[in-house]
């Protein structure tokens, strides 16, 4: 398990994050990644990216007023499952 400290980067460590995860990261192991979190919308682009880059997001936590913290694997994510819901009158 590896620690990286994405604070300096604001809001443009997407890319960082990714390319540890890709270069530093073997498969299987964990990555815990620490960010600063504005508005909170960098939470969940994060979980996205990772998701879509085919990777697995064990753990979001809120490390303190402005900083979060996620927990990453290498490993292939379960597929997200869509809900179909009928509306009233169709059959």
């Amino acid at each position: 398990m590896k620690r990286y400290d994405l604070r300096p980067l604001k809001d443009n460590f997407y890319d960082r994050m990714l390319e540890l995860m890709d270069k530093d990261i073997v498969e299987g192991e964990n990555a815990i990644f620490l960010f600063e979190i504005g508005d909170f919308s960098a939470i969940q682009k994060s979980s996205d990216a990772i998701y879509e880059a085919g990777y697995t997001m064990m753990n979001s936590i809120k490390f303190n007023e402005v900083d979060w913290t996620i927990v990453v694997k290498k490993v292939k994510p379960e597929p997200k499952e869509v809900e179909v819901v009928e509306e009233e009158g169709e059959k």
